[in-house]
């Protein structure tokens, strides 16, 4: 039988974490005297309540975590802290259901940047900064957890970065607390960066501040209907353009970067995978805007470039719509939004290590179908791919592939078209914020869907988000019997 106290004792401390921060919305709408502040108060003292109350409750127990646990405390934690977050948007002046509340709220930590709110030009501050907060956390919260927990269950050939970092990091930091301190402040030295350039190039300060977080969580939340297309200026899609890029390397190869080994994160195959996808599915939308669709050529960059990245980092920001570029394009896009970034990154979808791998295999078993008695084995940077990790990543492909294809087609018994429950349901599993077509896409939001669609989105959401596994692995009986 598990033992819950320990998991109620961290998942205390998750909550008290989530009601601290909002303490900062609060601040900012009582500074222009919005009455919103009283909802943020509320909420932060509600969560507080439940957070210390399961902590004074749980300590005695608290202690190294079993496998089994890791497992319940990862979805307990990713689907508890949605529901509280979600209380400010449920009770603030926005007239939103819990079902849109819950959605905003999973959006945000899972850092997946769909939205229901439809006038967020005239949202009060503290809403605004309290959407940019949650995918800012949700951001690093997915990099502690992709660089500490998932390793270690094993989820989906994540172990492969328990093997490839393990020695490095141990003689490093010998303790999990100062790697995470490390990382976190990478994380926020990056977003510090970002503001600031963004400021420098003409974006007000609070706008700034917003959009600095979201887009080194790669999340795309923003301060503007139009997102970053509302200021207009090709210098601030170019910081984003590099900062979104940045926030979907590992973090852990930045931490060896600090160290003097730079050419650690230039030399990693992942990275350079990364690249040369993200650079050839750019150069791709380039040509195809300049010689079918007649765009100039300055533009055709700076739209292309802009677009290509947010999409398949999963950020979801549009400067825009997308939609409208053609035939081309759309198959383009939608294949990015499953591809996503580098493990250890804010990003989503599959990631591209998995690719490398699933190519690798492929390409070896090639081999043996035209020489039969050859001896070939797959490597990924430079080692050799165990069996178990190469299952492990084609096992997480076929449920990709599954749950994907279930979720589309419940979304389609509720009502939605094709364009927008089979791209509604690939935005959500992997994690990328827009969908294509006229109701879902760059220029619309999720806010007319029915609830039953919205329910099944914020699950899409939490199970992509922690990797698939770590959630299906729950429903079997046999998890709750070992």
């Amino acid at each position: 039988m598990i033992d819950f106290r320990p998991i109620l004792f961290v998942l205390g401390v998750m909550l008290t974490t989530l009601a601290i921060a909002m303490i900062v919305p609060a601040l900012a709408d009582l500074a222009v005297d919005n009455d919103d502040w009283e909802v943020f108060a509320f909420s932060s003292a509600l969560t507080l309540f439940v957070g210390v109350m399961l902590i004074l409750t749980c300590r005695a127990k608290a202690g190294n975590l079993s496998v089994r646990q890791a497992f319940v405390l990862t979805t307990l934690v990713w689907t508890a802290l949605p529901a509280f977050a979600a209380v400010p948007f449920a009770f603030a002046n926005l007239e939103l259901s819990y079902t849109d509340a819950f959605f905003e709220s999973m959006s945000g930590l899972t850092t997946t940047g769909s939205t229901v709110l439809v006038s967020i030009d005239s949202a009060p501050p503290g809403i605004l900064l309290w959407r940019s907060l949650l995918q800012w956390l949700g951001g690093v919260g997915i990099v502690m957890m992709a660089v500490s927990v998932l390793p270690l269950l094993q989820v989906g050939g994540m172990q492969l970065f328990r093997m490839e970092f393990a020695e490095r990091m141990e003689k490093a930091l010998p303790r999990a607390a100062q790697i995470a301190a490390w990382i976190g402040g990478i994380y926020a030295a990056l977003t510090m960066l970002c503001g600031v350039l963004y400021f420098a190039l003409g974006m007000p300060g609070f706008d700034a501040v917003n959009h600095a977080m979201t887009t080194v969580a790669t999340g795309g939340y923003s301060t503007k209907n139009a997102s970053i297309g509302f200021y207009d200026n090709a210098w601030i899609d170019a910081v984003a353009t590099v900062f979104m890029a940045l926030g979907s390397l590992p973090f852990l190869l930045y931490f060896q970067a600090l160290r003097g080994n730079l050419r650690d994160l230039f030399a990693d195959s992942q990275v350079q995978a990364f690249f040369a996808i993200l650079l050839t599915a750019t150069a791709a939308i380039i040509l195809y805007l300049i010689l079918e669709r007649e765009w100039g050529v300055l533009n055709a960059i700076r739209y292309a470039a802009f677009n290509v990245t947010s999409i398949m980092t999963g950020t979801g920001y549009a400067t825009d719509d997308f939609g409208l570029w053609g035939a081309f394009a759309l198959p383009v896009f939608f294949v990015l939004m499953f591809i996503g970034g580098c493990a250890g990154s804010t990003t989503c979808g599959v990631k591209v290590f998995r690719v490398q791998v699933l190519f690798a295999t492929a390409r070896v078993q090639f081999r043996r179908l035209l020489q039969p008695h050859g001896v070939f084995v797959a490597y990924y940077n430079g080692k050799p791919v165990s069996d178990d990790v190469a299952a492990s990543v084609m096992s997480f492909f076929f449920l990709f592939a599954v749950l994907f294809a279930i979720l589309a087609i419940g979304l389609g018994a509720v009502g939605l078209d094709f364009i927008s429950a089979t791209s509604g349901a690939a935005t959500a599993i992997a994690n990328v914020g827009p969908g294509l077509g006229p109701v879902i896409g760059p220029s619309g939001t999720f806010a007319t869907l029915p609830d039953a669609a919205k329910w099944m989105l914020s699950i899409g959401m939490l199970i992509g988000r922690l990797e698939i596994f770590t959630v299906l692995v729950l429903l079997s009986p046999r998890f709750w019997r070992a």
